[in-house]
Parts: structure tokens; C-alpha cells; sequence
């Protein structure tokens, strides 16, 4: 994340001895990226945070595919995935590609007797459903409705829910989730024309420092296996930190649509971008104003990328029959657009009260086992006349 912060003590000066009252040494961390080059944080802590004591297990979760090269637009039914009392198994991957895995959960219980951490990807995760705190090595940030947390590869973590009600949207990304290029400067710092600023970012806070000694188990996510690890001391036991790397929050509602007399192409919507998808919100907006404005997309052609959408609230004006928590994916290649008569009913309204997060992928998308089960297997034909 482009943005300096810090939380606790650390010394002036990098690399240099920092010790404790009682005259003990702290342990400094780089938390990098791109090898020495990238955002990096660095942190200090209580005890050297590479003692691993065992590996207990190690498990395929890789993804199972049930189609590997798609053609058909889908509808999958969300709020048909089945909630579990383990965040982790109740994560269910549903399209994926080289680059980025898309996934749902419906998570019962916090995770209390293990931390996690995925070494491989960035996390993105949206909050339709619940809320709670996402608990890191360096600070805590509070989460509810409407919320995408954005968590970097080799975070360690654990997400405490306040109910069992709770459903999440997910991805996994193998290349950095960043704030759009053209939003910020040269030095970094968001723009005026960007639908949102550096004020509307949940940074981590309440820093916590264990000093304690035991069996804690982090579930390491690598390779599409997972590895259950044991560390001889907490993981979190950092006193202090600054830095560029680390996890934040962005609420939806905070995004400030941009409109304008005609219709708006999805760009306007961009949220995050990596180099290989972007992510948009769609959010209660004006219609557009010029007196013959049509509020409904026009018809579009996917040439060059798959396209998610995942249907948050309100009335998405250009389907039919869409509820919450429902996932439609367009694949490159095919023309899509709006419903039947959902053209010709938007002619004439002012606003939209839509809540949507879109995905756009690069490269074709996978279709899992786990979405096949939940596909309604004939919104491929829904433009039909």
C-alpha cells in the first residue's frame, strides 16, 4: 500500500540495537516484497519470530476444476454455499485461473485455536455479511458490512466474527492488489478526481504484543497445499513497526461514483488493480442526465478479459431475477448486455440503489466443482427474446 504508517515503538535509526527496558534485544523483521525492492515494513519483536518446532500435516486444498475451458455465461446461486464452523474449509473456490483464485465462505466460528497465512497470494476479502476484527502481527483493523480487506501475501492472521452469520467474498492474487495507477501521483498520493482518499482507509491499530512461549500453530497456505506448523513462541509479539506493508480496509460505501450525461463504462468503477484483473464497485449512484440518456449498459463484447460480477444489494437495473449473494460470469469471447426490457425500463429513472463488486480477469477462468454445484445452468439463454 502506497501510504506511509506506523504503530508502537521502534528505534530512530534502521538497523541499529533496540532493546527493552529490561535490556533484552528485540528481533527486527523485514516484512518485504519484490525481494529488497518492493513495499516492505519492518518490525520488531519480543522473540525471534523463526522458531519453528514441528510440521504436523500437510494437505491438498488445491482447486478441483470441473470445466477448464468455459464458454457458457453463468448464474451461481451464493447464498447456496453451505456455511461452516472453520474459516478455512468454509473458504470454497469457485473460478480460477494462473493468476488470481475467486472463492465464497460462509464462516460459523472465529479462528481461535490457529493463526493463518497464505505465502503465496494477496487477499482480498469483502464482508457482505457480519463483522468483526481481522487480528494481525501488526494491529487489528475492525470490520463490517460493506468492507473489502486487503491482506498481503505472508501476513499472519486470525479473523474474530462478532455472530455465525457471516458471508464473505474472496480472492487470492498472485500479483499485488494496488489502488488504480491513474488515481494517484508520482510520490503516490491519491488524486482529487479519485472516488476515494487516503482518509477512507482502515488502518491496522491497537498494536498487540505477546511475550509468550508454547505450541501455536499457523496454517501455511503454499503451493496449493496446506501445511500446519508449529512455532515455539505467539506470532504476535511485535512491539513496534513502520513501514508500507501491511493489511488495510476500504468500505464500499465510501466510494464516490463518477457520472456523467451518458452512460459511464466500467472503468469509472475501478476499485483495485493488479496487473492481471481489476476490481470495481458498483454503487447507489445518479443516473446519467442528458435527456435521452439509456441508464442500461449498452451491449459489450469480452474480447479481452472474464467478467464477475457478485451481486452485493439493491436492484441491479440491467438483470432479471438477480438476489443477493448471486455471481454472474460473462467469458471473453461472448457479446453480452442487459436483460430483455431491462434497457427499455431504465429510460427515464434518475438513480440506482445497485451494490455490486465486479472482477475482470485477463485470462480465462476455470469453473470448479464446487461452482458447478451451484449453477443455475441456463443463464446462458437469458437474452433470448
Amino acid at each position: 500500500m502506497p501510504i506511509y504508517h506506523k504503530l508502537g515503538n521502534f528505534p530512530q535509526k534502521r538497523h541499529t540495537v533496540f532493546q527493552s527496558p529490561e535490556g533484552k534485544h528485540y528481533y527486527e523483521q523485514l516484512f518485504g516484497t519484490e525481494g529488497f525492492s518492493g513495499m516492505a515494513s519492518l518490525s520488531y519483536h519480543v522473540h525471534r519470530p523463526t522458531q519453528v518446532k514441528e510440521i504436523l500435516s500437510s494437505k491438498d486444498v488445491s482447486p478441483k476444476i470441473a470445466v477448464e475451458k468455459n464458454i457458457k455465461a453463468m448464474l451461481l446461486k451464493g447464498f447456496e454455499v453451505k456455511p461452516e464452523d472453520d474459516f478455512i474449509d468454509s473458504r470454497k473456490l469457485l473460478m480460477v485461473n494462473s493468476d488470481v483464485l475467486i472463492g465464497l465462505a460462509a464462516p460459523r466460528k472465529s479462528m481461535k485455536t490457529y493463526f493463518y497465512k497464505n505465502a503465496d497470494a494477496d487477499e482480498m476479502i469483502f464482508i457482505h455479511r457480519g463483522t468483526g476484527r481481522l487480528r494481525t502481527f501488526l494491529g487489528t483493523i475492525p470490520f463490517e458490512y460493506g468492507d473489502y480487506l486487503i491482506i498481503p501475501r505472508g501476513m499472519i492472521y486470525q479473523i474474530e466474527f462478532d455472530t455465525e452469520d457471516n458471508r464473505l467474498l474472496f480472492l487470492e492474487s498472485y500479483s499485488p492488489l494496488y489502488t488504480p495507477k491513474r488515481y494517484r501521483n508520482h510520490f503516490g498520493q491519491l488524486l482529487e478526481h479519485s472516488p476515494f482518499c487516503e482518509r477512507d482507509l482502515k488502518l491496522p491499530q491497537d498494536l498487540e504484543t505477546h511475550d509468550e512461549k508454547g505450541d501455536f500453530i499457523i496454517k501455511v497456505k503454499k503451493e496449493g497445499m496446506l501445511h500446519e506448523i508449529v512455532y515455539a513462541t505467539h506470532p504476535f509479539d511485535v512491539v513496534g513497526w513502520d513501514g508500507y506493508n501491511f493489511p488495510y480496509g476500504f468500505s464500499i460505501h465510501n466510494f464516490e461514483p463518477i457520472t456523467g450525461r451518458v452512460h459511464q463504462p466500467p472503468p469509472v468503477h475501478q476499485t483495485f488493480e493488479t496487473n492481471s484483473f481489476v476490481v470495481c464497485s458498483f454503487c447507489p449512484r445518479l443516473y446519467d442526465y442528458h435527456p435521452q440518456a439509456v441508464p442500461a449498459p449498452y451491449n459489450h463484447s469480452n474480447i479481452d478479459s472474464d467478467e464477475v460480477l457478485y451481486y452485493v444489494d439493491g436492484d441491479f437495473m440491467s438483470r432479471n431475477n438477480i438476489e443477493q449473494g448471486h455471481i454472474t460470469l460473462h467469458p471473453k469471447g461472448i457479446p453480452h448486455g442487459p436483460a430483455p426490457g431491462a434497457m427499455e425500463r431504465s429510460i427515464g429513472h434518475k438513480e440506482t440503489q445497485e451494490l455490486a463488486v465486479m472482477i475482470d480477469t485477463f485470462r480465462p477462468l476455470q469453473i470448479t466443482e464446487e461452482a458447478a454445484g451451484i449453477d443455475d445452468g441456463k443463464y446462458y439463454k437469458s437474452w433470448v427474446e
